[in-house]
């Protein structure tokens, strides 16, 4: 990984609350401070290997580009039209509209509101944007910008369409999919579900988050414009411990990828569809690892949890299938999912922890399989983890 994107959590995190936490896309609360500084430690291992750009900085940088201005204030009234809010917003400077963009703007309160103490946004804050890849995904030299199943998270497509349009240092070769445009109600499709294994090979996710329409979609134009030849789909459960592909499947090398076991092993395993470029009918494969072998990608899975099924769950809740590869076999994981952990030694993984490696003490050398460990009690309650968190915008292999 050459370069990531992401976003260090700020005060939109207050927003979220008990009683509108279900409206915020969250199970829990997160306490700001603790969580900001947990993803300090997850950035500090990403500068270690990779370059990496916030969300804030390149937002910013684009807001003196009129063209990006435009299109940030035009496509954010489409969401929430309000003439005041329009105003107020073209006065604003490159940081205060940053601000507002991503912290919200509250609504003024009448006599009603006032008495009742009930607070309201005339623009909503983005609690889940340090969840970067949901909102968009580079796959090849082309990108992807989501097109989110709930309205609180269309301003994150607009603001990753902004930056992947204007911003110099994310140049690429254009928009496979436009997801921030998207005004078609059956047609959403978001990062987590696009899983690019090989440069001719994409797994995707049929999820609560993405719908039928909308891969097809995206399957055609990897077809037409990606260069790719199979497309394989996993029938996703309609469950909130499962939101995207990335919280139950995630490759960490280039034959090894980690799994919830029961949705991919066993009676209770997911349907499994293999799409192949040319054809006309779509076949159903007895499960991921043989239509990967019949694409030619033999893969071998790690267990989330290990083999004892309270485990797995415990740790597939706490984003144990969610890691993120700086490099084939060197990958970040949060450090609670200890028996996962023991899976990847028993596959030849080192466990490294953050401190360890940020002090030198323990290196990673040229070669090793290697998983970098975290502090994460925090940031796992907003229901993502390391993968989630990073957008990455340039690798040596682009498909890897």
């Amino acid at each position: 990984m050459r370069g990531v994107l992401v976003h260090s959590p700020g005060p939109e995190l207050l927003a979220v609350t008990p009683s509108n936490r279900a409206d915020y896309l969250y199970d829990d609360i997160i306490e700001a401070e603790s969580a900001q500084r947990e993803h300090r430690r997850f950035i500090a291992i990403l500068e270690r290997f990779t370059t990496v750009y916030q969300v804030r900085t390149l937002l910013a940088d684009i807001l003196a580009n009129a063209e990006a201005r435009d299109l940030l204030i035009r496509e954010t009234m489409d969401i929430v039209p309000s003439e005041p809010l329009a105003r107020d917003i073209s006065e604003l400077d490159a940081e205060a509209l940053v601000r507002m963009l991503i912290e919200g703007k509250d609504e003024p309160p009448g006599p009603i509101a006032k008495a009742l103490n009930e607070p309201g946004h005339v623009l909503p804050p983005l609690p889940n944007l340090f969840f970067t890849r949901d909102s968009c995904m580079v796959a090849g030299e082309h990108v992807i910008v989501g097109s989110m199943r709930y309205a609180i998270r269309w301003t994150e497509a607009i603001i990753m369409k902004a930056l992947f349009t204007h911003h110099p240092e994310l140049t690429n070769a254009g928009l496979l999919y436009d997801g921030a445009s998207e005004r078609r109600v059956n047609y959403t499709i978001e990062g987590g579900d696009i899983h690019p294994l090989r440069r001719d090979l994409v797994v995707l996710g049929f999820s609560e988050r993405s719908s039928p329409a909308a891969i097809d979609q995206i399957a055609s134009e990897f077809f037409e414009r990606g260069g790719v030849r199979d497309v394989i789909v996993v029938v996703m459960p309609k469950e909130s411990t499962a939101i995207h592909l990335d919280m139950i499947f995630t490759q960490i090398d280039r034959e090894l990828c980690v799994v919830f076991p029961p949705h991919f092993l066993g009676p209770e395993r997911l349907p499994v569809l293999h799409w192949r470029k040319g054809e006309a009918t779509i076949h159903e494969r007895s499960n991921i690892f043989a239509a990967l072998k019949e694409c030619d990608m033999p893969i071998e899975p790690v267990f989330c949890g290990g083999e004892r099924r309270t485990l797995q769950e415990r740790e597939q809740w706490a984003s144990g299938c969610n890691f993120v590869a700086m490099k084939p076999g060197v990958i970040l994981s949060y450090q609670r999912n200890e028996a996962t952990l023991h899976e990847l030694q028993r596959m030849g993984f080192r466990v490294v922890s953050s401190t360890a490696f940020l002090t030198g003490e323990e290196r990673v050398a040229e070669g090793d399989r290697a998983v970098i460990t975290f502090e994460g009690a925090e940031l796992v309650r907003g229901g993502g983890g390391p993968r989630c968190m990073t957008l990455p915008v340039r690798r040596d292999d682009p498909w890897a």
